[in-house]
């Protein structure tokens, strides 16, 4: 049987938002929110990782394990790479800390499309949505294009893809970024350094697409509602008051 670990990438700094993962959103902290909904899903473990002893100490006392992890990596999949080490886990999930309304469903729609393939080494989430809506301009919502079997193409923070003859009900991919990996798939990708488009992007997964790996996307339908920004503490709490 395959067992599944959820692990929480958590880090303290932040540019456009320090503190984060400890923000109070209805008087509970973001990462709560995200333990708690990790924990209604299939995964059989949940763990943060992080680098930072307060979060540390917030994430224990409400109930759940947290991991020290260095303050020098460079992405979520490194910190985690660290975080596994004894964890006993063939199937990892990478949640991010600032998606506190995550769908159990969509992890659970990620864990069964890497069970159901066994030969997948990496998968991902995408949400369709109108290029007439804010997020296809949008930096922040990233957007991904695939094959024809799901595999992903390419991810960027442009419009993607560009409509230079925009067709009726023209759409796009919005990526979540909520990754599943085989464990041997993490420790080979914590050996590649860096990769140029990564680096343009600052988007991790374009590592493991310029190395020659192959990512399936999985769509979903739910709506994703991360906090990016300050601000976005009211959209969580407005979206509770109305669940």
């Amino acid at each position: 049987m395959i067992k599944t670990a959820a692990i929480i990438p958590a880090r303290y700094a932040s540019t456009r938002f320090p503190g984060k993962p400890l923000a109070e959103i209805a008087g509970k902290p973001m990462i709560q929110w995200t333990c708690e909904k990790a924990a209604e899903s299939k995964a059989d473990i949940v763990i943060v990782a992080t680098d930072d002893e307060r979060i540390k100490t917030a994430v224990e006392s409400f109930g759940f394990k947290a991991v020290m992890t260095s303050p020098n990596h460079e992405s979520g999949t490194d910190r985690i790479a660290e975080a596994i080490k004894d964890i006993d886990a063939d199937l990892i999930i990478n949640l991010q800390g600032d998606e506190p309304m995550l769908p159990a469903s969509v992890i659970n729609h990620l864990i069964d499309v890497m069970t159901s393939m066994p030969q997948l080494e990496m998968a991902t989430v995408a949400v369709p949505s109108s290029i007439d809506s804010e997020e296809y301009l949008d930096p922040n919502a990233v957007k991904v294009v695939t094959d024809l079997k799901g595999k992903a193409l390419y991810f960027s923070r442009s419009p993607l893809p560009y409509f230079r003859n925009k067709p009726e009900n023209a759409s796009c991919l919005l990526h979540w970024g909520i990754y599943a990996y085989r464990r041997d798939f993490i420790e080979t990708f914590v050996t590649w350094p860096q990769s140029h488009l990564e680096k343009c992007e600052s988007l991790e997964q374009l590592r493991a697409l310029e190395n020659g790996a192959s990512i399936q996307v999985a769509i979903a339908h739910e709506k994703a509602l991360g906090v990016d920004v300050p601000e976005d503490i009211l959209k969580v709490e407005e979206f509770l008051k109305q669940a």
